[in-house]
């Protein structure tokens, strides 16, 4: 699967209207970048059928889920959906599980109590469910921030997908993930070189985010202490997270995760007042001449 370095990860992909969400599909392939990445989310549209609309749409970016949750969806299900677009599309889909948040889970019913658990419960069922499936090749990447879900992306799975890092984590990711397992993680963004203007764009984003445990857990293994998380996040902890400034500068924040040991790096570009497709398109076409892409020819 050739994705190239660099691809794209915006919620509207997945909860826009269907043609506002092709539509950006097309421009952002046609910049060059490698993936989309969806997620799945409450209001958030099916994440495999979006799948399937994006990739019907256009014509040699990769797809991936960022990510599909299993509580969401039966093993079976899961792997049945993945083989479907793997067969429909072959060496353009990438099939990103994970765990989500307790308060999410805990809305649809079920128990979060042992997400590893539950994890490798799940991909044992897939295992089993593909025996009666086409084999599809379709890579299986686990969302993981924390050693023992890394750990089970090395043994389980062809790689990682991370979100909110920094490059510090992708180093030590890469670490544990060992050498021939892909790592790929989100990367938040902002164009502009006015900090005051980038940092309050970057606080609304990482507002919800900075409730939730696996995220706040994984800061504080990085170095990171309540005192960063107050009043929407301390300039320390906004800039370490979010790359703002102008085309190069943010694009040196992409080069220290590839330096740290990604393979690809997702970015999502983020809106003045939260998700914006077409302010998101902006920032990508302003961001490409720096990123080297292979544009597609008009």
């Amino acid at each position: 699967m050739d994705i190239g370095h660099v691809g794209v990860w915006h919620p509207l992909l997945n909860t826009a209207p269907v043609e506002a969400a092709r539509s950006a599909a097309v421009e952002i392939e046609r910049l060059g970048y490698g993936s989309l990445w969806l997620y799945e989310a409450p209001g958030s549209g099916e994440p495999l059928v979006s799948a399937g609309l994006l990739l019907a749409a256009t014509g040699r970016i990769a797809v991936g889920t960022g990510i599909a949750n299993l509580w969401a969806r039966d093993a079976m299900a899961m792997a049945a959906g993945a083989g479907t677009l793997g067969d429909a599309f072959p060496g353009r889909f990438l099939l990103g599980v994970g765990v989500s948040h307790a308060p999410l889970v805990t809305a649809r019913g079920h128990d979060y109590g042992r997400p590893l658990a539950a994890m490798r419960a799940y991909l044992d069922a897939m295992d089993e469910a593909a025996h009666a499936l086409p084999r599809t090749g379709v890579p299986r990447i686990l969302a993981a921030l924390r050693p023992r879900m890394l750990e089970l992306a090395r043994e389980r799975a062809d790689g990682a997908h991370s979100y909110l890092v920094p490059p510090e984590h992708t180093a030590h990711a890469r670490e544990i993930l060992g050498p021939d397992r892909l790592l790929i993680p989100e990367q938040g963004v902002v164009v502009t070189t006015d900090p005051a203007l980038a940092r309050t764009a970057a606080r609304a984003h990482l507002a919800g985010y900075l409730t939730l445990p696996n995220y706040l857990n994984n800061l504080r293994e990085l170095g990171f202490a309540d005192d960063d998380f107050a009043g929407g996040g301390s300039d320390r902890l906004v800039d370490a997270l979010i790359a703002w400034g102008d085309p190069a500068a943010v694009v040196k924040r992409v080069r220290d995760h590839l330096d740290a040991g990604a393979d690809h790096v997702v970015l999502q570009p983020l809106g003045a007042t939260g998700p914006d497709l077409a302010d998101a398109v902006l920032q990508l076409r302003a961001l490409a001449p720096e990123l080297d892409l292979r544009p597609l020819a008009s």
